[in-house]
C-alpha cells in the first residue's frame, strides 16, 4: 500500500512545473536592443552606479585629484563644487558636467573621470554550482551569468527566471528557456542583464520529487523491503 501511495504522489507531482510567466524574453528585447521601462538588455555605454569607485583627475590642477566612491544616493562630494549626482550618468556625461561646474572656479578645467571599480552587481541563485553575486562591468547575458556561477547543476529545471526591479513598480519576472538557448533554437531567450537583476535557476520537478521522497518518505516512514518496487 505504501508503494502504491508513493507511485500516486510521484505521478501527481511530476505533472507540476514552474509556471511563473509575467513577461516573455522577446518582449524585453534581444541582446543589443533597448526597451522602454524594462531598461536596456545590454548597455551600450556604462552608466555609473552607487558603489562605483571613481578617479576624478585634473590635468592642470592635480591637487584637486580625488578617488571617491559613489554613495547609495548616487551622489559624490567634491572640492569647490560640493555634491554632484553621478549615478545614471556615463563617465563621459559626468566629465562634461564636472567641467561645466569647475569652469566657474578654475580658469582651465581639464577633467577626466575614470571608473576604477564597479558597484553594479547581478545575483545568481538556485541550482547553480556557485550561487552569489557577480560584478557587472560590461554586457552580461543570462547564460553567461550562469556559466560564471559554475553552471547549472544536474538538478536544474530547463527554465530560469530573471527578477528585475523597476523603480516605482512591481518586480518583473522574465522566464528564460535554457534548453532553447543550449539547443540553438532561440538565442533571443538569452537576454542581457541590467544592474541588480536576480537570475534564479529552480529545481526540476523530478529533483523536487526526489527531495520530497527523501525528506518525507525515506527519512520518516520505515519501509518494508518487500514492498519496494523493483525494475
Amino acid at each position: 500500500m505504501i508503494a502504491g501511495l508513493i507511485i500516486f504522489m510521484i505521478m501527481s507531482l511530476s505533472a507540476c512545473s514552474p509556471s511563473v510567466v509575467v513577461k516573455s524574453p522577446t518582449s524585453v528585447g534581444a541582446p543589443g536592443t533597448e526597451v522602454g521601462e524594462v531598461g536596456p538588455t545590454l548597455m551600450k555605454e556604462y552608466l555609473i552606479q552607487p558603489g562605483d569607485e571613481l578617479d576624478v583627475k585634473f590635468f592642470y590642477n592635480p591637487d584637486l585629484n580625488e578617488s571617491i566612491t559613489v554613495r547609495p544616493d548616487g551622489r559624490i562630494s567634491l572640492q569647490l563644487v560640493g555634491e554632484v549626482m553621478a549615478a545614471a550618468r556615463t563617465p563621459r556625461a559626468l566629465t562634461a558636467l564636472l567641467t561645466h561646474e569647475y569652469d566657474k572656479e578654475l580658469k582651465q578645467p581639464d577633467i577626466t573621470v575614470i571608473v576604477r571599480s564597479f558597484g553594479a552587481r547581478v545575483y545568481v541563485d538556485g541550482e547553480v554550482g556557485k550561487p552569489g553575486e557577480l560584478e557587472l562591468n560590461g554586457p552580461l547575458t543570462v547564460m553567461q551569468a550562469i556559466s560564471r556561477a559554475e553552471g547549472a547543476t544536474d538538478k536544474a529545471w530547463k527554465e530560469a527566471l530573471v527578477i528585475r526591479r523597476i523603480q516605482g513598480k512591481e518586480p518583473l519576472v522574465i522566464p528564460v528557456d535554457i534548453d532553447a538557448v543550449l539547443s540553438g533554437s532561440d538565442f533571443t531567450q538569452d537576454i542581457g542583464l541590467v544592474p541588480f537583476d536576480i537570475v534564479y535557476v529552480p529545481r526540476s520537478p523530478i529533483a523536487n520529487i526526489n527531495l520530497w521522497v527523501h525528506q518525507y518518505i525515506r527519512a520518516n516512514i520505515p519501509l518494508n523491503p518487500s514492498l519496494l518496487i523493483r525494475p
